[in-house]
């Protein structure tokens, strides 16, 4: 089935891609939750109007992401985070934290869903690495560095 989506899907696509799925997947998941629509002859019509109009907005959009991304490129974050005797994080870092320490650190807002860390969570001290999903292909690098709460807490120079 051939659908439209009006949101971005994890694994399948951005917001106003046109993307073939199963059935099934369309009717019980995609359609019900208001994450797409199907892409019927008239459907496709008007979703080429928009596009068109949307088109410089696009420009602007991603003029504003590459400017992120040269921002946010290399940079370290420092979090504190209680440690235990061996090393070991009480709990683990996750993407808010991650993000309250941009803003904080950076003066960056970044939407805590558009964090992805290597390995699935960061549960030891030490330097990590984290991309942040900017604007669809644009993507930037972090470097994160967790230490001891004890520590001081002054953020680390790029």
């Amino acid at each position: 089935m051939e659908i439209i989506l009006k949101q971005d899907v994890i694994n399948l696509g951005y917001k106003d891609d046109i993307v073939t799925v199963k059935n099934g997947y369309a009717n019980n998941y995609l359609l019900p939750q208001g994450l797409a629509i199907i892409a019927t002859p008239a459907n496709k019509k008007m979703h080429e109007e928009t596009l068109r109009q949307r088109a410089f907005k696009e420009e602007k959009i991603r003029k504003d992401a590459e400017t992120l991304k040269a921002a946010l490129d290399g940079k370290c974050v420092r979090i504190a985070a209680k440690v235990g005797e061996n090393g070991q994080l009480f709990g683990a870092v996750n993407n808010i934290q991650i993000a309250e320490a941009l803003k904080a650190q950076y003066n960056y807002d970044v939407d805590r869903k558009k964090i992805v860390v290597d390995g699935s969570k960061i549960k030891e001290v030490g330097t990590h690495n984290a991309m942040v999903n900017i604007y669809r292909d644009i993507k930037a690098t972090l470097t994160l560095e967790v230490v001891n709460e004890d520590a001081p807490a002054a953020p680390a120079e790029a």
